[in-house]
C-alpha cells in the first residue's frame, strides 16, 4: 500500500536528500546554454542575480532562525535515520511542520533563478514538490509513533509546509548562535559555492570564458573563509559548542 511504501521511499530519500541538488545543477547546463545566448556579460552580479541570492538567503535565514532554537536531538543534519528526542511545537514550528524543507525550498528557488529559464525553475520546483513530499511523509510517520496523540494534536493546527502566522508561538528556548552556527555553516557555504559555479556557466556561455565576476570572486573567496575558520573551530574548540544543543 501507498502508506507503507511511502515511508520506505521517504527514508531512503531522506539519506541521499543532499546529493539531490547535484542532479539538478547537471540540468542546469543546457538551461543556461540557451538563457545566455545573445546575453549581454556584466562585470560584476545583475540585480537579478543579487535577488536570486537574496531569496536564497532568506531560505538559509529560515534554517538559522529554526535551529538555533531547538534542542539537542531534533532538526540535526542526521542521514542514516530520523532522529527526534523531543517534539518541536514553538517557534517556526509553532507557523509550520516542515520549517527546514521550507527554508530549502526557497534556496533552490532563489538559486534556479540564475539560468533565466522558465522551463528549469518550473521543473526544480516540481523534483523537490515530489521528492521532500516522501521525506515529509516519512518524517511524519515515524514522529506520530513516537509522539502519538501529541503529534495529532499539533499536526492537526499547524500547516505542513505554507505557514499560519497567527499561530505563532515564542520558542521555549532562546536563540543560540552557536549553535546555529555550528549546524548551518555547510548550508552557508554551499548556497555561495551554487551561485559561484551557476554565475561560471553564465560566463561561459555568455563570453566563452568560465571566469565569475568580481564581486562573485569576492563573496566566493569569503565564504570559503568562513567555512575554513568554522570548520576548525568547531573541529579543535569549544567555542561553538551549547549545553543542551
Amino acid at each position: 500500500m501507498l502508506r507503507e511504501e511511502f515511508p520506505q521511499t521517504g527514508n531512503w530519500l531522506f539519506r541521499w536528500r543532499s546529493y539531490l541538488p547535484v542532479l539538478l545543477l547537471a540540468l542546469a547546463l543546457p538551461a543556461m546554454h540557451d538563457a545566455a545566448a545573445g546575453a549581454v556579460y556584466h562585470p560584476f552580479p545583475s540585480a537579478w542575480q543579487v535577488l536570486a541570492l537574496a531569496l536564497a538567503f532568506l531560505g538559509l535565514g529560515d534554517r538559522i532562525l529554526t535551529v538555533g532554537h531547538v534542542p539537542a536531538g531534533t532538526s540535526g543534519r542526521n542521514t542514516l535515520k530520523q532522529v527526534a528526542s523531543s517534539l518541536n511545537v514553538t517557534g517556526l514550528y509553532s507557523v509550520v511542520r516542515h520549517p527546514l524543507y521550507l527554508g530549502n525550498f526557497l534556496i533552490w528557488f532563489g538559486m534556479s533563478l540564475l539560468a533565466r529559464c522558465w522551463w528549469f525553475t518550473l521543473i526544480t520546483g516540481l523534483v523537490f514538490w515530489l521528492y521532500y513530499e516522501r521525506i515529509m511523509f516519512a518524517e511524519e510517520a515515524f514522529l506520530l509513533e513516537l509522539f502519538g496523540e501529541e503529534f495529532r494534536e499539533w499536526a492537526a493546527r499547524t500547516p505542513a509546509f505554507i505557514p499560519r502566522w497567527q499561530n505563532w508561538m515564542p520558542p521555549d528556548l532562546p536563540f543560540s548562535l552557536r549553535s546555529a552556527v555550528s549546524r548551518e555553516y555547510p548550508t552557508f557555504f554551499t548556497v555561495i559555492a551554487i551561485f559561484t559555479f551557476l554565475n561560471m556557466l553564465w560566463s561561459w556561455f555568455a563570453r566563452g570564458t568560465p571566469v565569475p565576476d568580481r564581486g562573485t570572486a569576492v563573496l566566493f573567496a569569503v565564504g570559503l573563509a568562513v567555512y575554513v575558520i568554522i570548520r576548525l573551530l568547531k573541529k579543535n574548540t569549544t567555542l561553538l559548542r551549547a549545553a543542551g544543543r
